[in-house]
């Protein structure tokens, strides 16, 4: 009796144990399996990227960390995660592996909100306020901030404009370029009408664009959009306006 109950206790153990190795290789077994494949999914739309699967596998080679052909219990994906996320254009890499010997990883970019060209550089402010590199081959329809900009400067104060007019639908379409003066006042230029607009002092920006607002809907709405070269916002409770 307590043969049986041994045998059968026995064929129980190891039944179990052969359908744990069918789903998955046990640590032992790990060892015999490789990786045969990286998978690659970028997760922006394609008309907007600007990262490509042969970008990330070149990243993977330059950091020595391309995981075909090694065994599946040697990769470190939280290495490799840590190594793409280190690329100024990568916002977010997600890495993991899989029973059937592949490596799968999710891509996710930045997302440009202000391109600067300026006397420090030409550069893309990103969504988070971080800098990112212009990406070959590709220029985001945001606005563009020219000028005497410091890195600081459009990281902060001026990042937090940009994401203003992001989030205001009449700004967003109509501010094409921030210039910045050697005093930090803020210039427009907007993408309809033929006039400057004079902001002042960017920390005035939601005070100024009201005011601007309601002259162009019931000034500019009459007279004409291209009637004046300059509108100028700086001086308090007024408008002072350059005729062309």
């Amino acid at each position: 009796m307590l043969k049986n109950v041994s045998i059968l206790s026995v064929t129980i153990l190891l039944l179990v144990y052969f359908g744990l190795a069918l789903v998955y290789p046990g640590a032992h077994e790990d060892k015999q399996y490789l990786c045969t494949n990286v998978q690659v999914e970028i997760k922006q739309e394609e008309e907007n990227r600007y990262i490509t699967e042969k970008d990330i596998n070149r990243l993977l080679q330059q950091s020595g960390l391309d995981p075909v052909g090694k065994n599946l219990s040697e990769i470190n994906t939280d290495r490799i995660e840590a190594a793409l996320e280190a690329n100024d254009l990568i916002r977010r890499a997600e890495c993991y592996k899989t029973a059937a010997g592949s490596v799968k990883l999710k891509i996710y970019q930045r997302t440009p909100l202000l391109r600067v060209i300026a006397n420090k550089g030409n550069y893309y402010i990103d969504t988070e306020g971080k800098k990112m590199p212009v990406p070959a081959n590709f220029s985001a329809y945001v606005p563009v901030a020219t000028g005497f900009i410091e890195d600081d400067f459009a990281r902060t104060e001026l990042f937090h404009f940009a994401l203003f007019l992001q989030k205001n639908k009449f700004w967003n379409a109509q501010i094409e370029q921030i210039h910045v003066t050697p005093v930090r006042d803020i210039e427009l230029t907007p993408r309809v009408g033929s006039h400057q607009i004079i902001l002042g002092k960017i920390e005035d920006h939601r005070e100024n664009l009201d005011k601007l607002k309601l002259f162009y809907k019931e000034g500019l709405s009459k007279v004409g959009w291209n009637k004046y070269s300059k509108i100028n916002l700086k001086y308090k409770n007024q408008i002072v306006c350059t005729k062309n």
